[in-house]
């Protein structure tokens, strides 16, 4: 599979198979989202979900796939440190916000800094029709965190420094989306990339979980969180692999833009399976994001 999305790469082909992977990773990444704000401490979700990821990506990386050359060590380690910061953030943000708040707010911050550091280490480029469209889904989803703003009742004395870990988060969103594509782009092979990884980010959040666990005055029961811990992996493989390879193949501006449409996948979540009502505002702002996406992808 490797050799033909090398073979693809940069090349019209590669076009729609980017524009599939990148919605398939906005997908799952309302999913992740959902994961790891549910019912658990966030920092054990967090820690459980790395835990399994990691242990099921080491024999890949150990046995399966091609050892990273000797360049991509510094590239892993700064790539831990980029991501370790993020989901410090993450959990920081989720503990202080209602997710519906933070969420639009942290996916809206990512693009637009993403497409800007694109342009300045990729040299790629967007054109004033795409702007115009980057524009108009970040008005949806920006549109969403105020809507949900305005009428939530969760935790609003912790609004306005929930809202600014948001908007920091959604900077290392950007930081990391753009650094590893530079670091998928840097190995011959992009699953070793993807396999190393997942081996190396697994390693820290569950070493602190497990601490908070401990140190819990109620604990919560293993085997639940584990599960969710499973479903989780493999969620982020799906979803982080899918948004990486697509960065490799084609432009990674327009990928990291096309993967924030996971806000109108977590409304639809929201509408289709968990029974929630979405009135003409919502249905209007999910309207935007998705002519957002398709003005991007049409002015490409």
């Amino acid at each position: 599979m490797s050799d033909w999305l090398l073979s693809i790469e940069g090349t019209e082909a590669a076009r729609p198979i980017a524009l599939g992977l990148a919605l398939l990773a906005a997908f799952l990444h309302a999913v992740f989202g959902a994961l790891q704000k549910g019912r658990h401490d966030p920092w054990l979700s967090r820690g459980a979900i790395d835990f399994c990821y990691g242990a099921i990506a080491a024999p890949f990386a150990l046995f399966v796939v091609p050892w990273p050359e000797p360049h991509m060590w510094p590239i892993f380690g700064w790539a831990f440190v980029i991501h370790l910061i993020y989901k410090v953030l993450q959990a920081k943000t989720y503990t202080l916000g209602a997710y519906t708040v933070v969420y639009p707010v942290v996916r809206g911050t990512g693009p637009l800094f993403a497409v800007i550091g694109a342009g300045l280490i990729f040299h790629e480029s967007f054109s004033p029709l795409q702007w115009l469209g980057v524009a108009v889904l970040l008005a949806g989803i920006y549109g969403f965190a105020v809507y949900n703003l305005k009428f939530t009742v969760v935790n609003r004395e912790n609004l306005p420094l929930a809202l600014l870990f948001a908007v920091i988060t959604g900077i290392f969103v950007a930081l990391y989306t753009t650094y590893d594509a530079y670091g998928i782009r840097a190995t011959a092979n992009p699953f070793t990339f993807l396999a190393w990884f997942f081996l190396i980010d697994g390693l820290a959040m569950p070493i602190y979980a497990a601490w908070r666990w401990k140190h819990m005055e109620v604990r919560p029961t293993l085997g639940p969180l584990l599960r969710r811990g499973v479903l989780g992996a493999f969620v982020a493989y799906f979803s982080f692999g899918s948004i990486m390879l697509a960065t490799r193949i084609d432009s990674v501006g327009q990928a990291a833009v096309m993967r924030e449409t996971s806000t109108l996948f977590a409304a639809l979540i929201g509408w289709l399976v968990l029974k929630e009502s979405v009135g003409p505002r919502r249905l209007a702002l999910m309207g935007l994001i998705a002519l957002g996406a398709v003005i991007v992808e049409l002015g490409g």
